[in-house]
């Protein structure tokens, strides 16, 4: 079975069973700002998750692409990878954990043919904030699934989200498939992770964490499912890993034939970063030093580092980036029309790594210089580090350099440097990317109606070239990411924000209906309609102002909004701009 065949055979398994096919969305989430990407496919929906009617129902299905960074220090063993296929099934209020595990399981064990003996799973053990889910323990009992292969686990691995600081949330339940039954009896997916794959998830979303902590009944419960297409293929296949299946192996051997040595980790980095950075870059990112178009450089500038390491020079990236289109084009037909864009912006950003490099070597040479001045036989941890960090040195090869010159470098120390930058980027991540429109407050509903004003205000300033790349919202501000080539004049700045505020006194209605693709398009709305939205979607409208695709929530009227205040432009890329802006109530204007 190929990749193709897995995405069509689960989207009409599920089809049979009621659940309508929706289009994936993007890979730059459109009104969620607890992530830089979409992470998983349940990320667009929400706003329905929370009670909203879904145009196409209460049933649904779809394949969704997905980039995760947060565990990219594990890219290059077995599993791990930062772009991924996730396909997802949900119900809204409908089915519940009963029919979800059945299809589950039917899905793995008869339409794949997974052995059952070899299907282990996990569940919710219990704690304050929620009972242990003995209900999915019953149902897997039921299937055939012995005491022996069902294991309790903490919140830490068995409960899904919220994707922000609150929204709704709920236990999981996990499938996991055994790679080695000849292995040691008694082992299960919490003592040996290696020999357990995870290959579906079933997350049971019946709370909303609020703001102050509590976890209390959502008003639906809905099941969200997941299942990683590359992981299943490499089970479904027999593969070691997932860099063995149909979706790496072309990757790879094009890495393999510009390498002059074979570290097979090296092999695996390059082609995993080259595959996320070439998708991320079709939705039309430059490589830049903030948000989605820092992740993009940051993947770029590992894969020519790791590259450096098997021995290739010169520009390679362009080379292996069509052959991720030629792989992956036909599931994503945005890969082919965005080619050029992919190979001049990769082609642009390993020149510009090319001569940081060489400033790093310089500033290495310096390094050196210094120590032996000091009278040092060891380069400090922390010079290691900022070598890596700002010139993009790997350490081990500022080791391998410093041996060169006769001296040792303090990698203890530099593993240090590592974790306590790793731990303030944490830090940082989590106060930047908390909150957001899961909260559904009366604060960010308002900001995120002002997004739909400032975009129409935006395209009828600039031009009808602006697009939407990204936006974040929080109770104190609005933050909105567009295309646009040049920086935004201060008159031009002036002339939204007025063209904004005009609307704002006008008081203007916010409606929506529900209509197909051909007709939003014909209505003007704005949308990403290549491969974004099911048949029927929902247009939100305020006035005559502005159409949007959307999914909510908003206010009423656009008088509900204050005065509207753009505090900063600024740019993030190339051809990416960004504006952050607040509303403001009558008391704060007249103070």
């Amino acid at each position: 079975m190929d990749a193709s065949a897995l995405r069509r055979i689960y989207l009409e398994f599920f089809r049979e069973r009621g659940h309508a096919v929706i289009g994936g969305a993007p890979l730059i989430p459109e009104h969620d700002p607890s992530v830089l990407f979409t992470t998983a496919g349940m990320h667009p929906l929400v706003p329905f998750l929370l009670g909203e009617p879904h145009p196409a129902g209460k049933r649904l299905v779809n394949y969704q692409k997905c980039v995760r960074t947060d565990d990219i220090l594990e890219v290059g063993d077995e599993v791990h990878l930062t772009f991924f296929e996730m396909l997802g099934n949900w119900s809204l209020g409908d089915y519940w954990k009963e029919e979800a595990i059945r299809w589950s399981y039917e899905f793995l064990t008869e339409r794949l043919g997974l052995d059952p003996e070899r299907l282990y799973v996990t569940c919710f053990a219990g704690d304050e904030d929620a009972p242990r889910d003995d209900e999915a323990a019953a149902v897997w009992r039921d299937l055939g699934i012995p005491e022996a292969r069902i294991t309790f686990l903490s919140k830490k691995d068995n409960w899904w989200g919220p994707a922000g600081a609150v929204g709704p949330c709920g236990p999981d339940t996990e499938m996991f498939y055994d790679m080695q039954p000849d292995g040691p009896s008694g082992e299960n997916p919490a003592t040996n992770t290696a020999r357990f794959w995870e290959v579906w998830n079933d997350v049971f979303m019946q709370y909303d964490k609020q703001p102050d902590g509590r976890y209390i009944p959502l008003r639906q419960r809905n099941v969200d499912t997941g299942m990683g297409v590359e992981r299943t293929l490499a089970v479904l296949t027999g593969a070691p890993s997932v860099y063995e299946t149909e979706l790496f192996a072309p990757i790879v051997d094009r890495v393999r034939s510009l390498a002059r040595e074979t570290d097979r980790y090296a092999l695996r980095v390059v082609a995993d970063h080259i595959r996320a950075a070439t998708f991320i870059l079709a939705e039309g990112i430059l490589p830049g030093n903030l948000d989605q178009p820092y992740v993009a450089r940051r993947l770029i500038r590992r894969a020519v580092r790791y590259g450096r390491e098997l021995g290739i020079r010169g520009h390679f990236l362009g080379a292996l980036a069509d052959v991720v289109v030629e792989v992956m084009g036909d599931a994503y037909p945005e890969l082919p029309q965005q080619r050029d864009h992919i190979l001049t912006a990769l082609d642009e950003e390993e020149a510009r790594f090319q001569r940081t490099l060489e400033r790093g070597e310089r500033e290495f040479d310096k390094t050196v210089e210094r120590a032996r001045v000091e009278g040092q036989r060891e380069l400090p941890g922390a010079a290691v580090f900022r070598l890596y960090d700002t010139y993009g040195f790997p350490p081990e090869l500022t080791e391998e350099m410093a041996r060169r010159e006769g001296l040792s470098a303090d990698m203890e120390g530099y593993r240090r440097a590592f974790e306590e930058h790793q731990e303030r980027s944490r830090q940082g991540a989590a106060a930047r990317f908390k909150g957001g429109l899961a909260e559904r407050s009366p604060e960010t509903t308002r900001l995120h109606t002002a997004t739909h004003l400032l975009q129409a205000a935006l395209r009828r300033i600039l031009g009808e070239h602006v697009e939407q790349r990204g936006s974040n919202i929080t109770v104190e501000r609005l933050r909105f990411d567009f295309t646009h080539p040049t920086r935004v004049t201060p008159e031009e700045l002036r002339a939204v924000e007025a063209l904004v505020n005009e609307q704002i006194a006008r008081d203007l209605p916010v409606t929506w209906r529900e209509m197909t693709l051909e007709e939003a398009r014909e209505a003007g709305a704005i949308g990403l309609f290549e491969g974004r939205y099911g048949d029927v979607v929902r247009v939100y409208a305020a006035g005559d102002f502005s159409r949007e695709v959307c999914g909510g929530p908003h206010v009423e009227h656009t008088g509900e909004l204050g005065r509207f205040r753009i505090v900063k432009e600024e740019g993030i890329g190339a051809g990416l701009r960004r504006i952050r802006a607040v509303l403001e109530d009558n008391e704060q204007q007249r103070g």
